[in-house]
């Protein structure tokens, strides 16, 4: 289980990695913060012209109903008045002095249209301040008689949103904004990314389960395209074996048949070991038919010792007496797979070494086998290289000895074959999720690297 939620935490990291997902996203991004700053734009310009009047006519009101308390007050009360003023509504009067240090008004977008509409109903001579006498707060000026005074409210009953607040409640409709295009995007991109692990798994030779056939028409109809290509490619894969399994077994028949005949008949033994050795080319080639044909199924994996299959391998070939081997195999180097496949394939790569990659002027093969584990963590690979020092094969040619049923003689030396040898590799490495790698070493011959991910 701890394995399984590390691998969905890995699959949902590399589809946030996707070019597609972030594409979606800061585009989703980019169309909301366009419509926030189209959208508070239009709430200032809107806002603008009630939020004077309404400042205003607080402003205009506070000064009047003051200007009459005071004014039709009993002297004796005006102190007690005052202190009410105070307590009850934060509203402070002073004396206009002469030498008051009076600051300008606060600066904002309101601050004129406000003066203009206070001054028009309190009088051309009002005045305003920010600061009087080093005190903060919203002064306005207004007369009794003669006698001139300030009037100061506390901000906080006049001031609207301030920038701060703006930017705070800007930053959260963001961070909400880019939430919900990341959640939008990633809901988008699900089937997609459901397709794109299907067809991966589906490349490396796994059955992928059968999609969800639900959803939009587009998304629906792709799913059930997608299944009825994996089912029809599984039964022409099941028919193919079918029919290989079938040929190769009615032809093995006459061969054993043949090969009986030519052991009872009265032949010299120049051409009874000519016969015999077309036989058994006949029957090799069958093999790698069947070899080829038959199905790797990742169900079957186990944990696998690739030292010692490949320490098996350089034993076998170090009998033939063509053969020279050298070896650098690191001991404990594990993988997941199916050991006879693997075997099957260490064996081809010696036998097509073998075949084509002799040493030049000689009878004999050189073939280099290594082996080493390297990453750490996650990242451990098992690196195997299988070489030769024979020709090699030109640069624009190597990707053609994968392909099924070609032999590059005129390169590698005449050999018979079907030229399935480096196929069935390249095949049964595919199911195994593996690497392969094919490249000339300096100094002649062709180097074969695989890299599966080390246990």
């Amino acid at each position: 289980m701890k394995s399984l939620s590390k691998f969905r935490f890995a699959f949902r990291l590399a589809s946030m990695k996707s070019g597609l997902f972030w594409r979606t996203f800061f585009l989703l991004g980019a169309l909301t913060t366009t419509s926030m700053t189209a959208w508070v734009g239009m709430i200032s310009v809107v806002q603008h012209e009630p939020q004077v009047q309404q400042i205003s006519a607080q402003v205009i009101s506070v000064v009047t109903i003051t200007h009459a308390a005071l004014t039709h007050s009993a002297p004796e009360l005006r102190r007690e008045l005052l202190f009410d003023l105070v307590s009850n509504e934060g509203i402070r009067v002073f004396p206009l002095e002469e030498d008051d240090k009076v600051e300008p008004p606060p600066k904002n977008a309101l601050m004129p249209d406000i003066q203009k509409l206070v001054k028009a109903k309190l009088g051309a001579d009002t005045r305003f301040s920010a600061k009087v006498n080093g005190v903060s707060g919203f002064w306005v000026s207004f007369k009794i008689d003669d006698d001139q005074y300030w009037l100061m409210l506390e901000r906080e009953r006049i001031r609207g949103l301030t920038g701060i607040q703006w930017l705070g409640w800007a930053s959260v409709v963001s961070v909400v904004s880019l939430l919900g295009a990341a959640f939008i995007s990633s809901l988008i991109n699900l089937p997609l990314r459901r397709l794109t692990k299907a067809t991966r798994a589906f490349a490396q030779g796994r059955r992928p389960d059968p999609l969800p056939e639900s959803g939009p028409a587009e998304i629906m109809e792709a799913n059930r395209s997608f299944n009825q290509m994996v089912d029809q490619l599984q039964q022409v894969e099941s028919d193919r074996a079918v029919i290989l399994a079938g040929i190769s077994h009615d032809l093995r028949t006459p061969l054993a048949r043949m090969q009986l005949e030519v052991e009872m008949a009265n032949l010299s033994n120049e051409a009874r070991e000519g016969i015999q050795s077309d036989i058994g080319q006949m029957d090799a080639i069958i093999g790698q038919f069947l070899d080829y044909a038959k199905p790797t199924e990742a169900s079957s994996f186990t944990n696998v010792d690739v030292s010692e299959l490949l320490a098996d391998t350089a034993h076998e070939a170090e009998r033939l007496q063509d053969v020279r081997v050298t070896t650098a195999i690191a001991a404990g180097a594990h993988v997941m797979g199916n050991g006879t496949d693997l075997k099957r394939v260490f064996n081809n790569l010696v036998e097509n070494a073998r075949r084509y990659g002799k040493t030049p002027d000689t009878d004999i093969t050189e073939i280099d086998i290594t082996c080493a584990v390297k990453g750490v963590g996650a990242s451990r690979r098992v690196v195997i290289e299988v070489g030769d020092h024979g020709c090699g094969v030109p640069d624009d040619q190597i990707e053609q000895l994968l392909k099924p049923f070609t032999r590059l003689d005129a390169a590698r030396g005449q050999a018979n074959g079907a030229g399935l040898g480096l196929a069935i590799v390249d095949r049964v490495l595919l199911r195994h999720g593996a690497e392969l790698t094919l490249s000339n070493r300096e100094g002649g011959g062709l180097v074969i690297q695989i890299a599966m991910k080390a246990v």
